[in-house]
């Protein structure tokens, strides 16, 4: 089960700044945040980066017990 943690823009939209999830690739961890989230959570979703113990991971990435990090985009200067 992956450990999924959310930040920012996405921990708002999800109610929640930390999660676990049981799937397989980043892609159904994606699926199961947004059936879990709704489509709020969704929107926020398509902007987001994810990365995989450190590493920014597509949808085809095993996941496994891995940490999964939801990073939005971060303004800065």
């Amino acid at each position: 089960m992956a450990t999924v943690r959310l930040f920012a823009a996405a921990a708002e939209a999800a109610g929640c700044e930390q999660t676990s999830v049981d799937g397989v690739t980043v892609g159904a961890v994606k699926r199961q945040l947004v059936e879990a989230h709704g489509d709020g959570f969704a929107h926020v979703l398509r902007q987001c980066a994810v990365m995989v113990d450190g590493r920014r991971a597509d949808d085809d990435h095993r996941v496994g017990d891995a940490v999964v990090d939801v990073l939005p985009p971060f303004a800065g200067g």
